[in-house]
């Protein structure tokens, strides 16, 4: 059992979100009547009400291998949502995800700060991140 979860509170969508998000993310299952697992992390679901909302001030950070990873998961999960800057969306529950290649952290951990700040330079411009770019940036002359 996972010592630590993510405990979501919705407003009568619990089960339609677990479903959801079950459906974007290959290696995922309903676990439970509130439980789900995305990518081998478990969450927990509940219903209490409009008391709470979520805040972009937690946020699931999600590693993505290819642009076709980054593409598929941003238009799944903004769909209904809000796009934001550099990787950020908030999906159609209020949930907030940072859809991010991980060649952006190689990229930014570059030794040469030079090449390291034009990549954080081309990543604050974008949006959805698009891995071209921020190569573009880094082999920049």
């Amino acid at each position: 059992m996972q010592k630590i979860r993510p405990f979501l509170w919705f407003d009568g969508k619990a089960e339609e979100a677990m479903n959801f998000y079950v459906s974007i993310f290959k290696n995922s299952r309903v676990l439970g009547a509130n439980r789900f697992e995305l990518e081998g992390q478990e969450f927990m679901a509940f219903d209490g009400g409009p008391e709470f909302t979520f805040s972009p001030a937690i946020s699931f950070f999600v590693d993505c291998k290819t642009q076709e990873e980054v593409d598929e998961l941003w238009a799944k999960l903004s769909e209904g949502g809000q796009t934001l800057q550099c990787g950020w969306l908030k999906d159609k529950y209020g949930v907030s995800w940072q859809i991010v290649p991980e060649i952006l952290g190689e990229l930014l951990s570059d030794p040469d700060p030079v090449k390291a700040k034009r990549v954080m330079d081309a990543m604050l411009r974008m949006v959805k991140i698009e891995i071209q770019g921020l190569r573009d940036a880094y082999e920049q002359q």
